[in-house]
């Protein structure tokens, strides 16, 4: 059975209504391996659903956490909002309300995408709106008992004026951590490291309680049953431990079925953006990679597997793999242990499975026609002669579009160099030794009177290759030479299909006549 069947088989095993909870903290660019938190969260909620449960999904933005440093990507004037809440904190392109939305809204378009759709909570409108009052209220009271449960749990030991609760500093704007005179309800009298003296009011967006007890009680305040979070929280004294006890003893409220996942660990070169500086964001990997092969690839793992993520060629067997799948789910031929491969299949679509087929472009052929053709219809152009594809449905064309969309993405920002190259529009200025000369003729008179069609191009060139006692790999090579001026480069079958018959023989005929 799928992973994300068997905790729906559990979730249900559970009476009443499920709310399944993801979220981050948009303090910067959205690190790729966000991704699978919220498409973990999004394959339950599917699982549970089709399952006959009553579930909603919520994404909670936690955009009332303070900035803890000026990120290199930020300007000097960025020192200034340190320890202010990202709410609070203007956006550094002056197009969003604030610093969190600026980091939070592409990453919220990009699981849109993945046909992720839940409700957004955002942390400082429940605050704003008084919804941690009581939980506040009770958290306070009971600071003893915090104090103790964070002693056992942790091994740490607890200031003896620990008070859980972090006042907000009208003066500065900072999250205070200064000293608490009093608490009575609703107001906590403070004093602030910058000397400012005040009151903050709980029923209101006037400070927030520390990181482990604002989530046992975002719990209880919006009625969390699931929730999957990384691996560091569920570690032995982590926060979901600490977060178990608070909810039980503090709060008197049932802790979220939990999913702790392993991490995405970035694997090869390349990694890092050209434009931000930082790793793959989660937005890049959407940009490279067509929606359901992402859900895919992160779904095919148990949530406690490590993934490793290869923006490099890596993404080429991802999109390999993922039809290799879908030509089983629609054609049959999986065996018992491929099963579960195929549910992951339905499970990755952002909508419905269609009725038969999508057409399939192999991924590393559209590697080579989109740096042949500028536009879209150039591609459907050359798809329509080398696949021998008459006519192409809406809905391929669309899938085709985002395919080539990835694909122009990832040439632009993380392909290797290897799979790189640009169409010589001259003859490029090549030394052909006589033997090179004579398989040029050769393939020449071979290739006239040819189909035109990748597989039959290939086994042309290695047939008269081995016949003009040359070797396949010399042959290659003095083909790839001429036409893009590099001793490798895509499959060469397809990548000659994919150009004009007369210019490929046009290209030849120059070479031989040049050498003469």
């Amino acid at each position: 059975m799928q992973w994300a069947d068997v905790i729906a088989k559990e979730l249900l095993a559970r009476p009443g209504k499920h709310l399944i909870s993801t979220g981050i903290t948009p303090s910067g660019f959205i690190h790729v391996g966000s991704l699978r938190e919220a498409i973990t969260a999004q394959a339950v909620f599917k699982a549970l659903k089709q399952a006959g449960g009553d579930v909603k999904l919520i994404y909670l933005v936690d955009s009332f956490d303070p900035l803890r440093k000026r990120y290199p990507f930020l300007p000097e004037s960025y020192e200034a909002e340190i320890g202010k809440p990202i709410s609070n904190i203007p956006c550094p392109c002056g197009k969003h309300v604030s610093y969190a939305e600026h980091f939070i809204a592409p990453f919220l378009d990009s699981i849109e995408e993945l046909g992720i759709r839940p409700e957004i909570h955002w942390t400082h409108k429940h605050y704003e709106h008084g919804d941690f009052a009581q939980a506040i209220d009770t958290i306070i009271k009971k600071r003893e008992t915090v104090a103790t449960i964070l002693r056992e749990v942790t091994s740490r030991e607890v200031p003896e004026d620990f008070f859980p609760y972090t006042p907000l500093c009208p003066k500065c704007g900072r999250l205070s951590n200064g000293k608490i005179v009093s608490y009575e309800f609703p107001y906590v009298t403070f004093t602030c490291h910058c000397g400012e003296e005040a009151k903050a009011d709980v029923r209101k967006a006037d400070g927030k309680l520390p990181w482990r007890l604002e989530w046992a009680a975002k719990w209880k305040i919006l009625g969390v049953t699931c929730e999957p979070f990384g691996k560091d929280h569920a570690a032995a004294g982590g926060s979901y431990d600490t977060g178990v006890r608070f909810a039980r003893e503090v709060l008197m409220n049932e802790p979220p079925f939990p999913i702790p996942y392993e991490f995405v660990q970035l694997k090869g070169k390349g990694q890092m953006h050209k434009s931000t500086g930082v790793v793959v964001t989660g937005v890049d990997a959407l940009r490279m990679t067509p929606a359901p092969v992402l859900n895919y690839s992160v779904l095919r793992y148990n949530p406690d597997r490590h993934i490793d993520y290869d923006s490099g060629l890596g993404i080429l067997d991802m999109v390999d793999e993922y039809d290799r799948v879908e030509k089983m789910y629609y054609g049959g031929g999986a065996d018992e242990k491929e099963k579960d491969l195929l549910r992951t299949y339905e499970l990755a679509q952002p909508l419905q499975q269609h009725d038969h087929m999508p057409m399939q472009i192999p991924y590393r052929h559209l590697v080579s026609v989109v740096q042949i053709v500028p536009d879209f219809e150039g591609v459907l152009e050359v798809l329509k002669r080398t696949e021998h594809v008459a006519e192409i449905e809406p809905r391929d064309v669309e899938l085709l579009k985002q395919r080539t969309e990835c694909v122009r993405y990832w040439l632009s920002s993380f392909a290797p160099d290897e799979v790189k190259f640009t169409i010589c529009e001259e003859m490029p200025a090549v030394q052909l030794s006589p033997a090179d000369v004579n398989f040029l003729r050769c393939i020449y008179s071979s290739l006239q009177a040819l189909d035109w069609s990748g597989d039959r191009i290939h086994d042309t060139v290695y047939e008269s290759a081995k016949s003009c006692a040359i070797g396949a790999k010399s042959g290659f090579q003095v083909l790839y030479t001429i036409f893009i001026n590099r001793k490798q480069g895509p499959r060469l079958g397809y990548f000659l299909s994919t150009l004009d018959k007369e210019f490929v023989l046009a290209r030849i005929k120059q070479a031989i006549e040049s050498a003469s």
